[in-house]
């Protein structure tokens, strides 16, 4: 049974689709097919008559109110969110930050639609281990234990705002995914100052 679609059924595969943000992969997923000109033309012809919108080369969205947490995660993968994204959201961090952080395999500072979102590259191992990492509505996220590891990972030295919402049992199963005796010894330091001020 052949599973291409038919005309009209294109876009609607699009926007039956649970997710709110679509590489060309994505759409050759749901399109049964290879992204080729003329499913290329196809796509264009969607933003051109505003059925679609694109967001940034590659990437496409069913509307203005697109998931941009889903957006961060879908310009260079495997990726998920981390860092102070994460810390923030979970009181570990009070400051606000503009930028949207995201572990991925590369170093990047990018803008979309007038979402800062940097990107902070992590080894392979790291990046493909899962351990302690959500998925959320499509989104794949840290949880806060491996934020707060992910940001040791990248700088020895940081200071964190409140130590007292993190799962020290969890932290200490996430470490050894890291393979870093310095960090194991960094994040015994800030346990031990932890304890120290209970």
């Amino acid at each position: 049974m052949n599973d291409t679609p038919t005309k009209g059924e294109y876009l609607a595969r699009i926007l039956r689709a649970p997710q709110t943000v679509f590489t060309v992969k994505d759409v050759a997923l749901l399109w049964k097919t290879e992204i080729k000109n003329r499913e290329q033309v196809r796509l264009s012809e969607y933003v051109k008559n505003k059925k679609l919108i694109r967001i940034h080369r590659g990437i496409y969205a069913k509307d203005e109110n697109y998931n941009r947490l889903e957006l961060a995660t879908r310009i260079y993968t495997p990726s998920y969110i981390s860092f102070e994204t994460v810390l923030t959201q979970e009181g570990i961090n009070f400051q606000f930050y503009n930028n949207m952080f995201v572990a991925s395999y590369v170093t990047r500072n990018i803008e979309v639609k007038g979402q800062k979102i940097s990107f902070l590259r992590m080894k392979d191992y790291v990046l493909s281990d899962i351990t302690g990492i959500e998925n959320n509505n499509g989104v794949a996220m840290a949880t806060k234990e491996r934020a707060f590891l992910d940001r040791i990972y990248i700088s020895r030295e940081y200071h964190f705002d409140n130590l007292n919402g993190l799962d020290w049992g969890k932290v200490f199963e996430i470490l050894p995914i890291y393979h870093n005796k310095k960090m194991n010894k960094k994040v015994q330091e800030y346990f031990e100052h932890y304890k120290h001020n209970q």
